[in-house]
């Protein structure tokens, strides 16, 4: 039987001091005649060197985003893995804990495709799971896009502290901008958390403490350890719904992730 391949709709995840550089070419330089003092030579061409270094960088970021594919982490394209063990002690939920199913989400408040699944999947997945019983819903803070991701997972986690996680979830998604463009400055996650009705004195104080900043940290790199290579990145029942490459179907249609709840099901 063939497998599947994917339209990935996913976040690239580049980390270009990781990826291994491809030898830059050796330009032909004059070298002068007796008594040139080659000294003179070294600083142009060190510019020229690292100007081909940086353009060959910037070319790989763009053809990557350009593609909509997830991009090569270290060590190079993942292959499909067996199930990982998640942990799940800070993880936001939604559903009974006891159900057959559990759907794990990795995502980026600021991540435009985080944002597709927010709106087209993940509604599903409540009405036709969560709702029934058969799955819960999580979710896990993998931010890799910027310091306003980093703010906006903090905020979240300051407005859980009043019971409004999911609301405040929502509301970054239904309000994001461009990525690091202040669209999640501190001032507007202030802002958000008066919309929502939060006591602002409270959310303020955790929010510029920076209270959860080390749980965000833990939770990307808890995300690193068990695969996640792209956003949206889900898990179901400890196994990443990934094409043949090992790479997140990103923000796939909902179907691709009902197929798999079902055939759990059915079991």
């Amino acid at each position: 039987m063939n497998t599947p391949q994917y339209d990935t709709d996913a976040e690239p995840i580049v980390q270009l001091t990781d990826m291994p550089a491809a030898p830059a070419p050796v330009p032909h330089v004059f070298t002068g005649g007796p008594g040139f003092d080659k000294t003179k030579l070294i600083l142009p061409v060190s510019i020229l060197i690292a100007a081909i270094l940086i353009s060959g960088s910037i070319l790989y970021v763009r053809y990557s985003a350009g593609q909509n594919t997830v991009a090569q982490i270290a060590g190079g394209v993942q292959k499909p893995a067996g199930k990982v063990n998640i942990d799940l002690t800070n993880a936001m939920m939604l559903g009974d804990a006891n159900a057959p199913v559990t759907v794990v989400e990795f995502g980026d408040f600021q991540c435009p495709y985080c944002q597709r699944y927010f709106q087209q999947n993940q509604p599903m997945f409540i009405s036709e799971y969560v709702n029934t019983g058969k799955a819960r819903f999580v979710w896990k803070d993998y931010t890799f896009l910027g310091q306003e991701s980093i703010w906006a997972a903090e905020a979240a986690r300051c407005a859980n502290d009043q019971g409004k996680f999911w609301a405040y979830h929502d509301y970054l998604y239904s309000h994001q901008g461009s990525e690091n463009s202040g669209a999640f400055s501190k001032a507007k996650l202030e802002g958000f958390a008066v919309a929502l009705g939060l006591n602002t004195s409270q959310f303020n104080t955790c929010l510029n403490s920076d209270t959860y900043a080390s749980l965000i940290q833990q939770e990307t790199q808890s995300g690193s350890a068990v695969g996640v290579n792209g956003t949206p990145a889900t898990f179901i029942n400890g196994q990443l719904v990934a094409d043949s490459s090992g790479n997140s179907v990103g923000a796939a249609p909902f179907t691709t992730f009902q197929a798999i709840i079902d055939k759990i099901l059915a079991r």
